[in-house]
């Protein structure tokens, strides 16, 4: 994947999935919304209208691993996940390693002295995923 390219992030979750987006260069991250899971067939067909609607070159999906690397149920879980949206849209998609993404958000949200809103830390843990994979170097980039 070339430098200077739109990228969806997406901090998937069993109730609530954040997704961010960079600007077209690729070079900054930004909150898009939160897809509620009512059924997962509803949510995969909306998730696939907002990939159509932002029209990104490439996904990148958080995926979190254990302390020691290793994997759990939310592990297995995104792959699945992962597998069901790669057979839907035709753009590369990447893991990136979530280590205390949603952590992370919540402690900035304390930080500044505001509470997050229901999906607030949902988005920016898809921002801080999307900022990860673009200080990457792109050959150490996951392709899922």
């Amino acid at each position: 994947m070339a430098a200077g390219m739109k990228v969806l992030g997406i901090d998937y979750g069993q109730a609530r999935t954040g997704i961010a987006i960079t600007d077209t260069g690729g070079r900054m991250a930004f909150p898009c919304c939160v897809l509620r899971k009512d059924t997962r067939h509803a949510f995969m067909e909306k998730l696939c209208v907002l990939i159509a609607a932002e029209a990104p070159q490439a996904i990148v999906v958080g995926l979190p691993l254990l302390d020691d690397g290793g994997e759990s149920l939310s592990t297995r879980q995104v792959r699945n996940f992962v597998r069901s949206l790669k057979r839907r849209v035709h753009q590369p998609v990447y893991y990136m390693e979530e280590l205390l993404s949603t952590h992370e958000a919540r402690r900035q949200f304390l930080e500044t002295g505001h509470k997050p809103a229901d999906g607030d830390l949902d988005q920016q843990a898809a921002v801080r995923i999307l900022e990860s994979f673009l200080s990457e170097p792109e050959s150490r980039r996951q392709p899922a």
